[in-house]
């Protein structure tokens, strides 16, 4: 299928819908072709030829803008699909057209090659500050976009002037300023993922007047020397006149979590976190429909001074949340249709 692989399509005599997996390769298999085949790491003509690289560079970054403008047609189409963006910088599933949405734009964890050597801070300092495990707690829903890049070369929860970190936790980031071209490749990113976003939503308001986003994080507790709720929703730039009584129902609902090693799953609003991020803010400000909540779970789901995740708990909240979104975005959807 040209530049797309499709991995699953059942019977089609009745006209269903199929599952397509779309992944634009061309840049990869270019880099493996014109690169790796062809130089080694102490080839002089390839690091000596900066011009012509960038070059090469410049003409498949052009490709992947086309791809990324195919996956907003898939969108506008209504097609179903899942994609990877050709920087491998974040996901999108669409397994069915819904009225919600699951985000975790801090899943991600990768850092570009180019940065390692400039940045201060450890893989263990990046990993301590990520969110790992929120793609894992929604991975079953219909709709679900993931960022796939560590925070710490971009952050897709800050708008895009503040985005690009210069420190980071009160820690100097980089050993020596970012270089410009650097600096914009992060920012593309940035930019590529919001314009999915943007689409996806205009095409959910479209479809079914309102919409809900379930934007999920998890937090450092052991930094906080008080005791913090094991879920925190954040509220302070949603419209709580309107949606207030769906935010308390959501509450609700995940303070009645069974968790392991967990007596009481305590859930709050507004007490560790506010809902202040770039993500709910550019979803709120763009689309009026569109409700946004903030979800912020305690780190119980791993040991985070040693970097070890505890799978039992990540998979109980994923098994729960899996019957919680659905009643809940129901009860959403009802009470808010136009």
């Amino acid at each position: 299928m040209d530049d797309y692989e499709k991995i699953y399509e059942p019977n089609n005599e009745k006209n269903q819908n199929f599952f397509a997996y779309l992944h634009y390769s061309n840049i990869h298999t270019c880099i493996r072709d014109t690169v790796l085949k062809v130089y080694n790491n102490f080839s002089n003509e390839y690091f000596n030829n900066k011009k012509e690289n960038q070059k090469r560079y410049d003409s498949l970054f052009s490709l992947a803008e086309n791809y990324l403008d195919n996956i907003i047609k898939k969108i506008e189409k209504e097609e179903l699909f899942e994609a990877v963006s050709e920087d491998y910088s974040f996901t999108l599933k669409i397994e069915k057209y819904t009225h919600y949405v699951c985000g975790a734009v801090h899943d991600g964890t990768q850092f570009r090659r180019e940065l390692w050597d400039n940045c201060l801070h450890t893989q263990y300092d990046r990993w301590f500050e990520e969110d790992p495990c929120t793609k894992e707690f929604v991975k079953s829903h219909p709709i679900v976009i993931a960022g796939c890049d560590s925070r710490f070369e971009y952050d897709l929860n800050r708008d895009p002037e503040n985005a690009v970190f210069e420190t980071a936790w009160g820690k100097q980031l980089w050993k020596n300023p970012l270089p410009k071209e650097q600096h914009h490749k992060s920012l593309e990113k940035h930019t590529n993922f919001y314009r999915v976003v943007k689409a996806l939503i205009a095409k959910l308001e479209e479809k079914f007047g309102v919409v809900v986003v379930y934007d999920i994080h998890s937090y450092n507790w052991r930094r906080w020397d008080r005791e913090v709720p094991v879920i925190n929703l954040g509220t302070s730039n949603i419209d709580n006149d309107r949606f207030g009584k769906l935010v308390e129902n959501w509450r609700l609902s995940l303070s009645e979590l069974q968790l392991p090693y967990t007596n009481e799953t305590t859930s709050k609003i507004n007490d560790t976190f506010f809902g202040n991020g770039y993500f709910l803010k550019f979803i709120t400000q763009n689309f009026q429909n569109t409700l946004v909540l903030a979800t912020e779970f305690k780190k119980i789901y791993c040991d985070e001074l040693n970097q070890i995740v505890f799978p039992e708990v990540v998979s109980a909240i994923e098994e729960q949340l899996r019957e919680k979104i659905p009643a809940h975005a129901e009860a959403f959807y009802i009470a808010h249709r136009k």
